[in-house]
């Protein structure tokens, strides 16, 4: 991983980040907690640096998952954003405004994967012009994959 400064944030903005540093492994995270956490089939983070993570909009609130683990969202819009542990920080890929160099390199608590996980990828595609016309038009409050001055702009959604 490249020690050029990663930036990142929650959906809606209200939490962001800026990490200086070398990230760690980033992995995927079967076990039933990270599933709950991301609302999905596994987790993917990705090691921060220690002491390299500035939180520059707000910072997360924090939910105990176990005796010695919380996992890190914001407030505002619920985005699942850390995994804190006894050995360091741990952020979600999905987070970072780039996250192109980011795959995991390894899968943690692989016993605990849904049996069906390793065939999600060879469903059939979506190809319906129509549909995606359709979500061209939504109007979205979701952050930009980038710093910003200001968020939401001025004279927008509070």
């Amino acid at each position: 991983m490249s020690d050029a400064v990663r930036t990142g944030g929650c959906q809606c903005g209200a939490v962001r980040f800026r990490i200086r540093g070398e990230l760690g492994r980033p992995s995927i995270c079967h076990c039933r907690m990270c599933q709950k956490q991301f609302g999905s089939f596994f987790s993917a983070l990705v090691t921060a640096p220690k002491d390299g993570v500035e939180w520059t909009r707000r910072e997360p609130s924090y939910f105990q998952s176990s005796v010695n683990i919380d996992r890190g969202f914001c407030p505002k819009c619920g985005t699942p954003l850390t995994y804190r542990h006894p050995g360091g920080l741990e952020i979600a890929i999905g987070a970072f405004d780039d996250r192109s160099d980011l795959a995991p390199r390894i899968q943690v608590n692989y016993h605990a994967r849904l049996p069906w996980v390793e065939t999600i990828f060879e469903q059939p595609v979506l190809e319906d012009p129509d549909y995606y016309a359709r979500q061209e038009q939504i109007i979205s409050f979701q952050h930009p994959d980038r710093e910003t001055d200001q968020w939401p702009p001025a004279g927008t959604w509070a």
